[in-house]
């Protein structure tokens, strides 16, 4: 039995989260209302980062650890984050191109950004893209649901540094930076094709913003959600451009993100902006 079989077993809700399982303290005497704990995929560790309550899943429901199991995931683990420093990863065997318009974005959209499907449980019911740092190696993959799947996103291999994406032109030095995969990708299909994102607000530091300025970027146009949340992150990013050097500003539409924009309104923001 391995970590994932067991917290299904025990009903318990999980959430990836890079190596690890993102769950809900089990101290009987912490009420966790937003899930704070922590539990490695392959070992079972687990600790609460408001509580600090630790220890070991199988331990802690009196099953046995497959202790063979757990060196071979290791091991695989190793072998695929070593093969992705060198080489880079190679896609699945027996994916398929997909050619569908799922949310409106049209096929050859999909089709420049290598979008794939596949039988196996890590890619199954999603729309898998390969993610390539600045030297056009693939990095990860990271998988959209495209149904009530959880979780929503899926990064391959776990634990995988994501860069700023895709590697693309600035136009007139402007690059126009987004929070997810598919705010970036609607923009592409529909004119705005300087757009990158950063794979989630959190995701983003000085040090890939400075690989921008370097790749010759003079302004980042920075296009966050419109809401409370996305606004204030937006606000750190501008004071990380400002620290480097970078020009910024900021483009507030409310009650909106790119992810949901028409292709007029995206015509119109681009004549807006780079006319």
């Amino acid at each position: 039995m391995n970590v994932e079989e067991l917290l299904n077993k025990e009903g318990i809700a999980y959430i990836p989260k890079g190596g690890d399982y993102e769950v809900s303290c089990l101290n009987p005497d912490h009420p966790d209302r937003n899930p704070s704990m922590r539990v490695d995929r392959i070992t079972g560790i687990f600790n609460c980062f408001s509580c600090e309550y630790k220890g070991n899943l199988f331990n802690y429901f009196g099953e046995k650890p497959n202790h063979l199991q757990i060196r071979r995931e290791k091991l695989k683990n190793t072998i695929r984050q070593k093969l992705a420093e060198s080489s880079g990863l190679v896609f699945p065997k027996n994916s398929s191109v997909y050619s569908g318009t799922w949310r409106n974005i049209k096929t050859e959209t999909y089709q420049k950004f290598e979008t794939f499907t596949h039988a196996d449980k890590e890619f199954v019911g999603r729309l898998n893209f390969p993610i390539k740092d600045i030297t056009g190696k693939t990095v990860a993959f990271i998988g959209r649901h495209t149904g009530e799947g959880v979780p929503k996103y899926l990064i391959s291999p776990s634990g995988a540094k994501l860069p700023l994406y895709p590697s693309v032109q600035s136009k007139n030095g402007c690059i126009i930076l987004v929070e997810g995969i598919f705010d970036m990708i609607n923009l592409h299909d529909k004119g705005l094709d300087n757009a990158i994102c950063c794979f989630g607000t959190k995701n983003i530091n000085e040090e890939k913003l400075s690989v921008l300025k370097i790749a010759g970027t003079t302004q980042v146009d920075i296009f966050f959600d419109g809401d409370e949340a996305g606004q204030a992150a937006a606000m750190k990013v501008k004071e990380m451009c400002e620290n480097i050097d970078l020009a910024v500003r900021n483009i507030h539409l409310r009650n909106t993100d790119p992810g949901e924009l028409t292709q007029s309104k995206i015509l119109k923001l681009k004549n807006k902006l780079y006319a």
